[in-house]
Order: C-alpha cells, then sequence, then structure tokens
C-alpha cells in the first residue's frame, strides 16, 4: 500500500501498555531515540503488535511542529533532536525537512516561522510530536 503520509520511520517496539480502550506503544527508533504512539487497544490487537514487532511509525508533517531546544513543561512527550537539512518556502508555508537519528521527518510549518526561528539548513532543531498524531503500521 502506498500513503500520502512522508514520514514514515523504521523502529521496533520496546513495550505496550494497554488501557481499556487505548494503548501506549513504545518505540525504539532504528538510530536509537525512542517515541511514544497512543493507538487504540483494538489496533495494537488488530495489528498483532507486541514487545519485539518491528513497525513503522507514521506522522503527517503537519503534525509535526519545530523547537530551537527540548521543550520543558509541555505534555508532548516526543521530542526527537534533529538538524535541518533543507528548507522549501512558499508564500505562506514551509516544508522543512529534519535528519533525526533513525531517519529523517518533514515538519510543514508557515513561513513566518522559519523566519522566526531563524531555521536554515544546518541549524539544530527538536521536533515536536503528540503520541496520539503517531499512527504504527507493521509489515
Amino acid at each position: 500500500m502506498s500513503l500520502s503520509i512522508r514520514n514514515q520511520i523504521a523502529g521496533t517496539v520496546t513495550a505496550v501498555t494497554t488501557g481499556e480502550a487505548m494503548a501506549t506503544v513504545k518505540v525504539r527508533l532504528e538510530g536509537g531515540q525512542d517515541i511514544t504512539a497512543a493507538i487504540t487497544a483494538e489496533a495494537v490487537k488488530d495489528l498483532g503488535i507486541a514487545e519485539g514487532s518491528s513497525v513503522k511509525a507514521l506522522v503527517k508533517a503537519t503534525e509535526v511542529a519545530l523547537a530551537t531546544a527540548a521543550v520543558e513543561g509541555i505534555s508532548i512527550r516526543n521530542q526527537l533532536a534533529g538538524t535541518v537539512s533543507d528548507i522549501a518556502t512558499g508564500g505562506a508555508m514551509a516544508s522543512v525537512k529534519v535528519d533525526v537519528n533513525g531517519g529523517g521527518l518533514t515538519a510543514a510549518i508557515t513561513k513566518d516561522a522559519v523566519e522566526a526561528l531563524g531555521l536554515a539548513a544546518g541549524s539544530s532543531v527538536v521536533a515536536l510530536i503528540k503520541s496520539t498524531e503517531i499512527s504504527l503500521a507493521t509489515a
């Protein structure tokens, strides 16, 4: 199946915590960084997700926020350090490519945000992704 979601990072499930309706799935990316996905308990069962499972974390570019440093005092659990590799700027929006250990991410942010943060190729950034915005795919 082909997907329009550009952000697809491979990893291995390290833990699954299941509640009545929802589950949190911790994934170690190939580069060693950890992320958490919050998906339905039904999806965990249907996809056969368990510790040791190989998965791909899928995130829409519009769900990736960028900061110039790690952010404290925030509920967003997923903070992936990386380096800006490319920026394509349009009239209002920009597509920012970020190299993170274990893969690459694209963030769709406003042109104003790129300018306000002083982003350019080589800039250090932290990609922020809510766990509820990460989907998981199995092979």
